[in-house]
Formats: structure tokens, C-alpha cells, sequence
């Protein structure tokens, strides 16, 4: 935690871990949009007189997984510098603010900064925020026309683009000033657009106008003239930097000293004698002069914070130039306190980018985010996993944390961001966590006892076979969360070949999680993704899988990459069975920021159907090349009941083993009949029994639903996921459960041998999770009785008096004839 007032501290690496921060009791729900009722009281007319405290916190400290993401935040303000894919999933982890986001800082437009931008926006959204102000790029406002296309209209949230030609942004806090930086390798001729199949669009973007977002300094969109691209296109070449400077703090005014010279303090005269001296004014009370410095601590100056992403080399020298940092360097009215580097190695190891740094003085401090940062984020989910380990190592994978990359030498100190919570650095301490599983009651023993049934059991009846193998990536619905991220499983086929079933947001930073140093061989094993259909939480995290793979398969940034070795393998569009709108998405993301199109070869969904024509013989071929790389005997898929263009996939493998996946649905014939007979079923669970309305309303399906079709199927065996968020360690067991079902955790690894052993997990999964089932049955106890006083209340309404009469003392009579009422009068 950086304290940005008067000086800037990082608390001690030998912080507290998490699990010895001690249980807090708990509070009433709280008003996420109390902030916003309190600055309304405050009115408009407020006057800067500077926070009491400002604080800076790594939300991500810029590694392979998530990016670099920084959080600021005062009594009054709450600010966000990029927003990469995973970041709502560490701030919810981080217990920050989400709802209390004002304004969000973005310095360029690559999927690594805005990656988690659409899911950011859709729970703001969802919290109630009025509206939030997006700063940075000018392609801004084009990205958030695109979102549109999957997310529909963003009614109820005032979305409003600050771009970097706006004048500097003001508010209680501080000012913040956008400093356009633009690379000496700047693009100087136009980039063609392409559709996804490689042909040329032939046809500029949409450059239609679009609404304009209100605010209070309302600017229009501009791009920067002197390079020849397409009105409103992508420009790699631009980064945005940030220069925030606070406001001047006014003094503290000294109640013991001002009764000491007699004034009137505690009466109403007071008040103008304090706004005086706090504005540095001398006051005469009683014909006495008062001078402000007698009774009043002197103002804390305004000092300043820097945020810049230098992504490579061709940045360096305009950075250096720049003359809007060169006011902050050396004898400056507002000192530097801290300048946050975005940067790779390469470019920290530069004389020139080290001089520049420098020029800033002893007094700044440097804070480092990339992927040599050794920082571990997602703990919970570490812990979580390494728990679960102690149930069945092979099942439940221990995580890696990563092997920390060796720093470059730079001749200005800096320290390397870690994530930090508001008082300590984020700890991965698994010895901890261990102690913490074995001390549960009855924990121990049932593991003993399950370890036991499977030693005493008959052996199995073939060798454990290694492929295929289906590992959970993402087991939660709606947004990612601490312990349970987005929909995302991958189907390992054999040793070289895999496919991925949906693609929410924060899916490769789960395979970061899952192999470690592995991740490039597996996304070279990658043949195939499909995805089920448009909500957010099923194909936002396609686009960093793209990018990451092509960095894997030809190592797309050799020099400045912390990892530079690629697998040497020829690229080659990645193969995605989608809907075809998600093709829209696409064309847009590539014409505004990034050029993607060459990765993708798109088969559409519809034509995997039963039955189904192919009238384009290049969809023949990708779909004959689908069955080839996959060693596939069939690919189908089926429309399911959720939102429209919603599909579940079977895949029939050459050997005989057949999987299938729903993706989101209601219980859905066509997905039973297509499934007939499955090896496996993976299928969505989202709500408990006895909330069928709600999943109904939702076009959800509840835990007894899903089993029902698999049952139905005739499925060898049924793994549920896709849990609603409510659920967050373990969702609640049905009635329906037998040993042909089991529940999926985020990394955890099922082969078809695996199957007997599965259910025979439950005993040991409710003693690690006792506490958690206990309270959500307390909470299904609860709902269940309001159910039946709101059906009491109903029937009581809808009879008249008289009737109600005759039965009040017929239940009297039978009180009081029952043997309670009589042991009770007895006594």
C-alpha cells in the first residue's frame, strides 16, 4: 500500500498472510451507493481543499496472468489505471470497491489493459452506478459500441469517454492530466480490414456517429493528426500516460491553541475564524491579531503521482522528450512522490529510459509492474486448491505460483509490485492452509475413511487410462469470483491435441495457474474452441487466448518478452465453433485496437447441427479439418433453451468415448436426444433444488434438473458446473445424487477412470465445507418458511372472514387437545 501524502511507504513482504487475518463479525449489507448520496449532500459548489489521505494499491502486479492494474482511492474518490482481464475477480478478492469506481484510466488499447473492461462494466452496471468516466485512447468510445453487440444496450449506466485531447480532469481528490505518447515506429500506412475468414471487408468501419455520454467537461472524440490510418482505427503506436497531481492540503486547525489566545471556540464565531486561517489569512478577534501559523498546522503540498506504460523500445525516446514530464523533474512546484512503470525489461535496462528516471530525483520513489514481478495473485484460490489436494492430489492438482524471472539491473532503485491489501502484502503460505483443513472436525477422519474404501475396494478392472482428460478451468456463472472463475473447461484429447468448451473472461490465466511453465505447450496443443453462445462469461477470455497463442507458437515479442522461446511450431488460425455473431465482435475489436482476424477460422454453430446444410465449401473444409485435428468421428451441436443462439455440443470421439456439454440451458429434449448414451456429460447446475422459478426466470437449470438429463441421456456418468456465484465453495447436494454424479471445482482433473472415485469424494468435500453448507442451508430453512407464511397469507386473503373463524377454533380445539398442550398445563 502506497500512502500518496506527504510521503510514500510500502508496507513489509512479512505482513500477515490471509488466513491469519481473524474472523470478522458480520455487519449489516451496507448500501453500495451510500458514496454517491453523500457526495450529493456535499452539493456541486465544493471547493479542493485535498483529501485527508490518498492511497495507491497493486491490484495486479503485471505478470503473464493478469496484467498490471492499480488502484487508487481517497475518502472521496476511487480511481482504476487499466482494467485487464481477471482484475474484477482480484479487486472482489481484495474486498475493493467495484460499485465505487469513478473514473477508469486506460493507457493504450490492448487486450492486456481493457481485457476486463466489458465484464467491469456490465457489474457496474448491475451495482447501480449512474456513471462512470473512461479516460485514455480515443478508439474508447468505438470499443464500447462493440461491447454492445454481446452485452445489448448498457441502459441505467452513463458511460462517458475522456479522450486523451480533453482537457486535464478535476475532481475532490486531485487533477489529472493525459500525456498522448506516441511510438517513433508509428504505422504509416493503413491497415486493411478483414473478416474473419480472411477476405478483405472492402469497407471501412462504422464511423456513424453515437450517442454522446453526458458529463460535466463534455468533450468529443478526436484522433491525432500526421498518421495516415482510417478515421477512428486502431493505432498501436499511441500510449496514454497519466500525471495525477493532489490537491493541496489546507492545515489542521489547533483547537488547544485557539483557546489559549481566547477565541471563541465551540461557538458559531468560530467557523470564519477557522475558514481564514485555513486559507492562510490573518484574523483580528479582539482587537488582536491572530496570525494563521499560531493556530493552524501549515498546508501539505499538493504532490503528484505518474503513471506510464513504456510497452517497448520505440517508446523511449519520446517519453524522454516529452515536456510535459520535464515540468516534474528536478525543481518542480508539485514533487513527484511516485512514478509507476508499465515496462518490460528491456526497456528498464536502456540508459536512456534509466536517465530519464533519474531525472526525477531521490525523493521520488519507482513502482515496477511486469512479469518479473513474482507477486501471487488469486490466493484464495490457491488455498482452496491446496485443501482440496489433501482430498485426492491427482484430482485436485496443487497450483504453481511460478518461477520468478531473474530482474534486470537498473541504475535507479525501484521496487517490484506485489498485490497488497490494505495492511499487508498478499501471503501464499500452503503449510497454513493445510493446518487449517486438518483442524476442522471430523476432516481428517473422513478422508482416512475414504482413503480406506478405495484401498479395501475391488481393484480396477483396467489400467488407469491417461486420455481424455477434462480439466475445470472455470466452474462459476455471471462473474469471475475469489474461488470460483467463469465457464471454461478443457477437453485434453490426447497428449497433442485439446479443445476448450467456452472462454470466459480469465481463462488463460487459469491455465497459467494450472501448468506453470507448461501453459505454451498446451496452448500449442490447442486445435479448437467452442463457444456455447454470447453472455460475456463465456467468450471475453477468447481473445487473450488468441494473442497468447500466437506468442507461444512464434514468440510474437521476442525482445522485451520475459519469456522469449516459442514452441517453433508453424501458426495457424485456431479453429472456434461459435455463433456467427460473435464474428461482429471480432471485426470490430480488430478494426479499433488489435488485429486478431488472422488467428480465428470460424465454423458457425448452426451448421454442426443434425441435419444441417453447408453451403459454403470453405466451411466444409474447416469442419472436416475440426473432425481430423481433434480425431473426431463427429462434432455436433444442438440449440438448448437460454438465450437466443445458444447452443450444447456432443463430441464422438474415433475410439468410442462421446462427451457432451450443454453450455447455459433450461432442462432441453434436443440436448438428451443428441446426447443419448454419452460417456460424460458436463452439464450447468446454476441453482439448488427448490428455486425452479427462479431458474426458470433465468433459463437456468437446477441441480436435480441437470441430473434428470443426464439420467434421461442415459449418460455414463454427470459432472454439474456452472454454479451461481451464491454457491462460492460448494453448491448444496441434492437428493438426486448417486453415484453416477459429481460436483466440479475450478482445476480440477476427471479421466473417465476417474468416474467410480468421484462421488466417493462427497464425505470428505462436506467435512472441508461444513461451515459453508450449514449456512446455506440456514438460508434455504429461511426462504422455505417465508414461502409458507407468504402461502398462508394468500389463502387467508382469498377467504373471507366467516370462514376463517370456524377454522381458528378448530385449531384451537386441536391445540388443546394435543399432548404438548396437555404436559403444558400439567406443568
Amino acid at each position: 500500500m502506497w500512502a500518496l501524502r506527504s510521503l510514500l511507504l510500502l508496507r513489509s513482504a512479512a505482513g500477515r498472510s490471509m488466513s491469519q487475518t481473524p474472523a470478522r463479525r458480520q455487519r449489516p449489507p451496507k448500501d453500495p451507493l451510500r458514496h454517491l448520496r453523500t457526495r450529493e449532500k456535499r452539493g456541486p459548489s465544493w471547493e479542493p481543499g485535498g483529501p485527508n489521505t490518498v492511497y495507491l494499491q497493486v491490484v495486479a502486479a503485471g505478470g503473464r496472468d493478469a496484467g498490471a492494474a492499480v488502484y487508487v482511492f481517497s475518502e472521496y474518490n476511487r480511481y482504476l489505471f487499466n482494467c485487464g482481464e481477471g482484475i474484477q475477480r482480484l479487486m472482489q478478492e481484495h474486498k475493493l470497491k467495484v460499485a465505487r469506481l469513478d473514473n477508469i484510466f486506460l493507457t493504450r488499447m490492448h487486450w492486456c489493459n481493457v481485457g476486463g473492461l466489458c465484464g467491469m462494466i456490465l457489474t457496474l452496471k448491475e451495482t447501480g452506478l449512474p456513471n462512470c468516466v473512461l479516460s485514455g485512447p480515443p478508439q474508447l468510445e468505438k470499443y464500447l459500441e462493440a461491447i454492445k453487440i454481446f452485452s445489448g444496450p448498457l441502459k441505467g449506466i452513463d458511460l462517458a469517454v475522456r479522450p486523451h485531447s480533453a482537457p486535464e480532469y478535476k475532481d475532490e481528490t486531485m487533477t489529472v492530466f493525459q500525456i498522448p505518447i506516441h511510438s517513433e515506429q508509428r504505422c504509416d500506412a493503413p491497415q486493411p480490414s478483414q473478416s474473419p475468414e480472411g477476405s478483405s471487408a472492402g469497407q471501412s468501419p462504422d464511423s456513424g456517429s453515437t450517442e454522446s455520454k453526458q458529463h460535466p467537461q463534455p468533450v468529443t472524440l478526436s484522433t491525432r493528426t500526421g498518421v495516415s490510418q482510417k478515421p477512428g482505427g486502431r493505432d498501436p503506436s499511441l500510449v496514454v500516460a497519466f500525471i495525477c497531481k493532489l490537491h493541496l492540503k489546507k492545515g489542521n486547525f489547533l483547537v488547544l491553541k485557539a483557546k489559549e489566545l481566547g477565541l471563541p471556540v465551540g461557538t458559531a464565531a468560530i467557523a470564519p475564524i477557522i475558514a481564514a486561517v485555513k486559507d492562510g489569512k490573518s484574523v483580528t478577534y479582539e482587537g488582536r491579531e491572530v496570525l494563521p501559523e499560531e493556530i493552524c498546522t501549515p498546508p501539505d503540498p499538493g504532490l503528484a503521482f505518474v503513471v506510464v506504460e513504456c510497452p517497448d523500445k520505440g517508446f523511449i525516446q519520446p517519453i524522454c522528450e516529452n515536456a510535459a514530464f520535464r515540468r516534474y523533474q528536478g525543481e518542480a512546484d508539485a514533487p513527484v512522490a511516485l512514478v509507476v512503470h508499465m515496462a518490460p525489461e528491456c526497456v528498464l535496462a536502456d540508459g536512456r529510459y534509466q536517465q530519464w528516471m533519474e531525472r526525477f530525483g531521490p525523493d521520488t520513489q519507482h513502482l515496477i509492474l511486469n512479469e518479473n514481478c513474482t507477486s501471487v495473485h488469486n490466493v484464495r484460490s490457491h488455498k482452496i486448491q491446496t485443501q482440496l489436494n489433501l482430498i485426492h492430489p491427482d484430482i485436485f492438482p496443487l497450483l504453481t505460483s511460478g518461477r520468478p524471472q531473474e530482474e534486470g539491473s537498473s541504475a535507479v532503485p525501484g521496487v517490484r509490485g506485489e498485490c497488497l491489501l490494505k495492511d499487508s502484502v498478499i501471503t501464499c503460505n500452503s503449510d497454513e492452509f493445510i493446518a487449517e483443513a486438518l483442524e476442522l472436525p471430523n476432516f481428517q477422519e473422513s478422508v482416512q475413511e475414504y482413503q480406506k474404501t478405495m484401498h479395501d475396494g475391488p481393484a480396477p478392472a483396467e489400467k488407469r487410462s491417461e486420455y481424455p482428460e477434462v480439466i475445470f478451468l472455470g466452474t462459476g456463472s455471471a462473474v469471475p469470483m475469489k474461488i470460483r472463475n467463469v465457464s471454461s473447461t478443457l477437453v485434453n484429447i490426447s497428449s497433442d491435441k485439446s479443445l476448450l468448451l467456452d472462454c470466459g473472461e480469465g481463462t488463460f490465466g487459469q491455465l497459467c495457474r494450472h501448468y506453470g511453465e507448461e501453459v505454451d505447450r498446451v496452448l500449442g496443443t490447442l486445435a479448437a474452441v467452442f463457444v456455447s453462445h454470447l453472455h460475456a462469461d463465456h467468450h471475453t477470455g477468447l481473445l487473450n487466448i488468441l494473442l497468447q497463442r500466437e506468442r507461444a507458437l512464434v514468440s510474437a515479442a521476442p525482445e522485451c518478452s520475459a519469456i522469449c522461446a516459442s514452441l517453433g511450431k508453424p501458426f495457424h488460425p485456431l479453429l472456434v465453433v461459435a455463433p456467427t455473431q460473435l464474428t461482429a465482435w471480432l471485426q470490430q475489436y480488430h478494426n479499433q485496437c488489435q488485429p486478431v482476424l488472422h488467428h480465428v477460422s470460424m465454423i458457425p454453430a448452426k451448421c454442426l447441427r443434425k441435419g444441417a446444410e453447408v453451403s459454403s465449401s470453405k466451411t466444409e473444409r474447416l469442419i472436416s479439418s475440426l473432425l481430423g485435428k481433434c480425431e473426431l468421428e463427429e462434432f455436433q451441436t444442438c440449440l438448448v433453451r437460454h438465450c437466443k443462439h445458444a447452443f450444447g455440443c456432443a463430441l464422438v470421439h474415433k475410439s468410442g468415448w462421446k462427451v457432451v456439454y450443454s453450455g447455459d440451458t433450461m432442462p432441453c429434449e434436443a440436448l438428451v436426444q443428441m446426447g443419448k448414451d454419452a460417456t460424460l456429460l458436463i452439464h450447468e447446475a446454476t441453482l439448488e433444488d427448490g428455486l425452479e422459478e427462479e431458474a426458470e426466470e433465468k433459463t437456468h437449470s437446477t441441480t436435480s434438473q441437470a441430473i434428470g438429463v443426464g439420467m434421461r441421456m442415459n449418460a455414463g456418468f454427470i459432472m454439474l458446473n456452472h454454479f451461481s456465484q451464491r454457491y462460492a465453495k460448494i453448491p448444496l447436494f441434492s437428493a438426486h445424487f448417486n453415484e453416477k454424479v459429481g460436483i466440479a471445482f475450478d482445476h480440477m482433473k476427471v479421466r473417465f477412470t476417474d468416474f467410480p472415485t468421484v462421488p466417493k469424494l462427497t464425505a470428505p468435500l462436506k467435512a472441508l465445507f461444513a461451515g459453508d453448507i450449514e449456512e446455506m442451508e440456514e438460508r434455504r430453512g429461511k426462504r422455505e418458511l417465508r414461502l409458507v407464511r407468504a402461502a398462508l397469507l394468500s389463502r387467508q386473503q382469498a377467504e373471507g372472514p366467516e370462514d376463517r373463524v370456524p377454522q381458528q377454533k378448530r385449531a384451537s380445539a386441536r391445540e388443546s387437545q394435543s399432548p404438548q398442550s396437555k404436559k403444558v398445563r400439567a406443568m
